[in-house]
């Protein structure tokens, strides 16, 4: 790669790319404008040319971690601990706690950097992608990995990734503000000839790096990246940061008073951002805030310890303090935190989802309704055009088709469409079924979500429905293209941004731009009226209308060939275009729009929509007086007196993965919500299949049924009370536009719910900010969709954003396991030293059951890897079978608050009962004379005691991070739903390598600290034991009874679990507010759900709707 000190090269021209024409730049830069670059040019070229990314822009600095590191509150009572030992000349102990702190600080400035970069990396992973086109294939790639030569494909909402020059354009502005400082946007023209030296805001064939596109679509060749692009030449000028509000100095524009106020609010953010208090993820700044609290603590421990002694501070008594002090802070939590979530970072892009703000990480736990895009995130995303209504005509259908941009495969028939009366008899044998259905089942007194092989209503004869099973042979010939047929064809082909075309190296059809265009371009391709073969006969396209969410429909302007007639073709949602029409058919099939028409159209798209369909309108206009400039005719004059050509059906089958999804949130207690574009009945039939609603609302009250499924017009008509009061908030809105989504939100919001939102065009920005977690589509989203949300899907599937919420969930266990298990070790310490500061020797002065650096040694060395163990823990068995945890009280519930007392106070009354037995049991009580300081014979007692109480209290830490995997289910049977192991607890344990060994080292290395010599006596203040071991050794179970006994109360009481006691129901139906589920089998599960699926006993093979039979053979694990 170029290197970063002579910066990226820059292509070289025989003149500047804006004067040469589109075909010269392509053919200087050695480059394709049908199939673009081949991967191994663009390895070359990136290699020539350096990434795509301005300097400066890299690299954090590493003073601010090295300071971050000294301003940790945790470090600041180690300083104070060091500096009272040096204050009375305890060098040995000083000398330690410098080389502690050096040690902390080192591994923490290592951690943390490593953590930082892990982070800044994946982070640019989310920056703006550009869709360049490799090797005849549309890519989304990374901006940075654009290089020269690259064709770039640019649509509404995209940030520019590099300096281009267009060459095939289509209505489009870009807003260049950031670059030229014109506030309005600019109007390309890529076929202007610019032969002079021109400025950059009158270079309107070219498009600049980091400019935004506020209009239309384009096409260009790249001709500069990084530092070689325009904006590269003044990248130190936009290096500046924003200020926050009332920070101003100003006393002129904000008052006198103003340099005072702002001064302040300086400092503090200065002092907050060193101490990590204003700075960083919610759950950052809590631990910070945690961390002062306990710094305060620690400075009352020393003055209650003075004050026990008098205020006579002697050597021993400042020892003692320093004990307390040390005690009270877990030094390694900040590290650890770090860690674990720059781990889970990683973690989550290996599951596709790319985390843009580590808030996102804390947020995904607790979200409980998620509201999800229908095309491409529930389903493929791969449509193929299945039926063609034409009017006067029939139904052209399209049957078993293979690749769904092949045009060649499958076949086509025509067929008349289904009448009135057909759909009549129809709807009365659909009946009949069902009352017989209902009949057999009322026996067994359970109404099913779905039965064996789900059948839908038919909604078409018996003859076309044998052709949809392919009864016919499908060696007949394509139908006739009449010129009802042609003219619908003409429309959907030109009406279309999509392009196909056959590779002949590759020996298969490639297609570029949205699903739904390709779906459409390819029907028109298997009648041979593709829209490269239009343009070629002479089609010549004058204006581009493009698809807007708002109006939901799109438009162009064409030219007959020849100087021939004017016309504008549309598509687009059935109702929208609808209403646009004055005339139905074409040639001497057309007719006058009236309202028994209309009412006719609208019962075709039903019977398609019905059918899982989305049903789009195709129309037609010829201009008889067209204006002189297309660009200035508003869209509402053009988009008027339509003539409608027919319906187009297109088929879009759900993920295979998505039925388990939404299945695998219905366990979990999170809510689904489909919001889409696309017709009610195609909605319907899309959520019914995947499982969001029941095929049946019969068995639902009517105000609830109601309320399931609503189109945004009859959502937005509601007032703000009106949603309020439904008894549900709907599982589907159809035609959803952008400001539903956010009154969506606002109603889940007003209802307490903590909400997930996808996103993907520019209008869905603030929903997506609006939302409590943003989930941008990484495919097919835009930039500036991306730049609102929170996280990015790197594959646009819904599977995804399960995935993303597990693994916030198992994070957010993990950080709750290992703050308690740092916590419970403080508070043990404390109880211990704070009860034995009764213990006075013959001088009236506290002897200490535990020296300073045997605390330091177990809470750095000791604890910090168990807990970082606990960070990594895989995600328990239950974990998506238990409703979302309260986002607003985090990491610190109740129920941790609890444990950490109760374990504490355990562990440190073991500690104690050791120390009393050695001392007093067993010995003479003798505590010697100035035994905190030094080693004598007279110490021995209280030296041997000590290194009993040591011992003890590291085994008890490094076995309560076993018990702390989970914090209810008892440690010798994790996951209760396993069957497989009769003693599951060694399996157990040594699934998690990294913990296994920190445990298992942890505890062999308390013998050479025990029985090193001088090691032992002079830094540890203890003395190798024999038969003191008897003691440690058997706290070890007493700890392990005393926390199974606390953990079985929890989960026989249901403290702690909303009073619901921890039952594993071997033979249930689930009772679900949502997860209406067929019994059939998806195809494909991902292992992890499958896996996790098959090991649930309480879940039957069959599923209940909004019922609940008395569980049988209840077992309390």
């Amino acid at each position: 790669m170029a290197s970063k000190e002579s910066g990226p090269a820059k292509p070289s021209f025989s003149r500047p790319a804006y004067q040469l024409t589109p075909e010269q730049v392509a053919q200087e830069l050695q480059t394709n404008v049908d199939t673009g670059l081949s991967p191994a040019q663009a390895e070359q070229a990136l290699s020539k040319y350096g990434p795509n990314e301005l300097d400066g822009g890299e690299g954090i600095p590493i003073w601010k971690v090295f300071v971050k590191q000294i301003s940790n509150a945790m470090i600041l009572v180690l300083i104070l601990a060091m500096a009272l030992s040096y204050g009375v000349q305890d060098w040995i102990e000083g000398g330690v706690i410098t080389a502690v702190i050096a040690l902390n600080v080192t591994i923490g400035f290592f951690q943390e950097y490593r953590a930082e970069k892990t982070m800044d990396s994946l982070r640019s992973l989310s920056s703006p992608t550009a869709a360049v086109l490799r090797d005849g294939n549309v890519e989304h790639i990374p901006s940075k990995t654009v290089v020269p030569g690259d064709i770039v494909e640019l649509k509404t909402g995209d940030v520019v990734p590099a300096d281009l020059r267009l060459f095939d354009v289509m209505n489009f502005e870009t807003d260049e503000a950031l670059l030229t400082g014109e506030s309005l946007p600019v109007m390309k023209d890529p076929m202007l000839d610019l032969n002079e030296e021109t400025g950059v805001g009158d270079r309107i064939n070219m498009a600049f790096s980091s400019s935004t596109v506020t209009k239309g679509r384009a096409r260009g060749i790249v001709t500069g990246t990084g530092m070689a692009t325009e904006i590269g030449a003044i990248a130190e000028s936009l290096s500046g940061k924003d200020k926050k509000p009332n920070r101003s100095m100003s006393r002129k524009k904000y008052g006198t008073l103003q340099p005072v106020k702002g001064a302040a609010l300086n400092t503090w953010d200065a002092i907050g951002k060193l101490l990590g208090l204003t700075v960083g993820t919610p759950l950052q700044k809590k631990l910070s805030k945690l961390a002062y609290v306990l710094l305060f603590c620690a400075i009352l421990l020393a003055i209650i310890v003075f004050g026990v002694n008098k205020f006579n501070v002697t050597h021993e008594v400042t020892i003692y303090a320093i004990s307390l002090g040390i005690a009270i802070i877990p030094e390694s939590l900040i590290a650890v935190l770090t860690i674990t979530m720059a781990v889970g970072m990683k973690r989550m892009v290996k599951r596709k989802v790319i985390v843009r703000k580590l808030d996102a990480l804390e947020a995904l736990g607790g979200v409980t309704n998620i509201c999800s895009d229908k095309t491409g995130t529930l389903t493929q995303g791969k449509m193929v055009t299945r039926k063609a209504w034409i009017p006067g005509i029939g139904i052209y259908s399209v049957d078993r088709t293979g690749e769904a941009t092949d045009p060649t495969s499958g076949t086509i028939r025509l067929g008349p469409a289904p009448t009135a009366a057909s759909e009549a008899d129809a709807e009365k044998e659909y009946q009949r079924k069902q009352d017989e259905r209902d009949q057999a089942r009322s026996a067994l007194a359970l109404k099913f979500a779905d039965e064996p092989r789900p059948r839908k209503k038919p909604e078409v004869p018996e003859m076309m429905q044998e052709q949809e099973k392919g009864e016919i042979s499908g060696d007949q010939e394509v139908p006739e293209v009449g010129a009802e047929l042609g003219a619908f064809l003409q429309s959907s082909a030109l009406c279309n941004l999509a392009t196909l075309r056959f590779d002949e190296q590759k020996s298969m059809w490639q297609a570029t731009g949205d699903p739904t265009e390709i779906a459409l371009q390819v029907f028109a391709h298997r009648f041979d009226y593709g829209k490269k073969k239009l343009t070629s006969d002479g089609w010549k396209q004058l204006g581009e209308y493009p698809f807007d969410s708002d109006v939901k429909r799109m438009s162009v302007i064409f030219q007959e060939p020849n100087e021939g007639k004017y016309l504008i073709f549309a598509k687009g949602a059935v109702e929208r275009i609808l209403d646009l029409c004055t005339d139905i058919g074409f040639g001497e099939n057309t007719q006058p729009m009236t309202e028994e028409l209309k009412e006719e159209v609208t019962r075709q798209m039903s019977l398609l929509a019905d059918q899982g369909l989305r049903v789009l309108a195709i129309a037609r206009r010829v201009v008889e007086s067209p204006p002189k400039d297309w660009t200035e005719f508003p869209r509402d004059q053009v988009e008027r007196e339509l003539t409608l050509m027919g319906l187009a059906g297109l088929y879009d089958p759900p993920r295979l993965e998505t039925k388990d999804a939404v299945r695998e949130c219905t366990e979990a207690g999170i809510q689904v919500h489909m919001l889409t574009g696309d017709h009610p009945g195609t909605a319907r039939a899309i959520a019914r299949e995947v499982g969001i609603i029941p095929r049946d609302f019969g068995s639902f009250p009517p105000d609830v049924a109601n309320s399931m499924v609503k189109t945004a017009a009859e959502f937005d008509a509601l007032t703000d009370e009106e949603i309020d009061n439904l008894p549900t908030l709907p599982f589907v809105i159809a035609r959803c536009a952008p400001n539903t989504k956010v009154r969506m939100i606002d109603a889940l919001h007003r209802r307490n719910r903590y909400a997930a939102m996808t996103g993907d065009g520019v209008n869905d920005s603030p929903s997506l900010k609006r939302a409590d977690v943003g989930i941008a589509m990484g495919l097919g989203g835009s930039d500036v969709a991306k730049s609102a949300s929170d996280i990015v899907l790197t594959d646009d599937n819904f599977a995804s954003i399960v995935n993303a919420v597990e693994e916030g969930r198992r994070m957010f266990d993990n950080i709750q396991k290992f703050i308690l298990h740092l916590l419970v070790s403080n508070v043990g310490e404390v109880i211990l030293l704070i009860i034995g500061l009764a213990f006075q020797d013959r001088n009236n002065l506290s002897v200490f059951p535990l020296a300073p650096l045997e605390i330091l040694w177990i809470n750095m060395l000791t604890s910090s890897f168990p807990a970082f163990g606990l960070g990594l823990e895989a995600a328990s068995s239950d974990i998506m079978r238990r409703p979302p945890h309260d986002s607003k009280r985090g990491v610190f519930t109740k129920q941790i608050l609890v444990d950490m007392i109760v374990y504490g106070t355990i562990m440190g009354s073991l500690c104690l009962c050791t120390f009393v037995i050695i001392v007093f049991g067993v010995g003479d009580g003798n505590l010697g004379v100035n035994c905190n300081a030094s080693y004598t014979p007279e110490c021995d007692l209280v030296f041997r005691a000590r290194g009993a109480v040591f011992a003890e209290l590291t085994w008890l830490i490094l076995i309560s991070a076993w018990e702390f995997k989970s914090i209810r289910r008892s440690m010798f049977r994790l996951d209760p739903y396993q069957t497989e192991y009769k003693f599951p607890f060694f399996k157990d344990i040594y699934e998690n390598k990294f913990l296994f060994y920190s445990v298992f080292i942890g505890a062999l290395s308390v013998f050479p600290v025990v029985y090193i010599p001088t090691l032992n006596t002079q830094v540890f203040k203890h003395k190798g034991i024999t038969w003191e071991w008897a003691l440690s050794i058997g706290a070890v179970p007493i700890f392990i009874l005393g926390v199974e006994l606390w953990k079985f109360t929890k989960r026989y009481t249901g403290w702690f679990n909303r009073g619901e006691s921890d039952r594993v129901k071997k033979d249930a139906s689930l009772s679900l507010r949502q997860g209406f589920f067929t019994m059939a089998k998806t195809i494909t599960q991902p292992n992890s759900i499958r896996s996790r699926r098959n090991s649930m006993s309480g879940v039957g093979s069959r599923t209940t709707t909004m019922e609940k039979r008395p569980a049988v053979g209840d077992e309390l694990v």
